[in-house]
């Protein structure tokens, strides 16, 4: 899961948003957790991570598994 952080920073970077503007979306109280996943420090729970792949319209597969590139 190496490539997730970059994986979530080029999605939301695509829409235009802030790490902010996603927590808030994400209904995250905290952006430095975005921003943790982002750089790699924190790994996203579950329900989260479907969350994300919901929000960007992605599957989890896209997210998780480095040999899986984002279309």
């Amino acid at each position: 899961m190496q490539r997730f952080g970059e994986k979530l920073r080029i999605l939301r970077q695509r829409r235009g948003m802030t790490v902010k503007q996603l927590a808030i979306e994400l209904g995250i109280k905290s952006d430095s957790h975005i921003n943790d996943m982002e750089k790699g420090r924190n790994k996203p729970s579950v329900d989260l991570l479907l969350k994300i792949a919901d929000y960007f319209q992605v599957t989890p597969n896209q997210l998780l598994l480095d040999e899986v590139e984002l279309e």
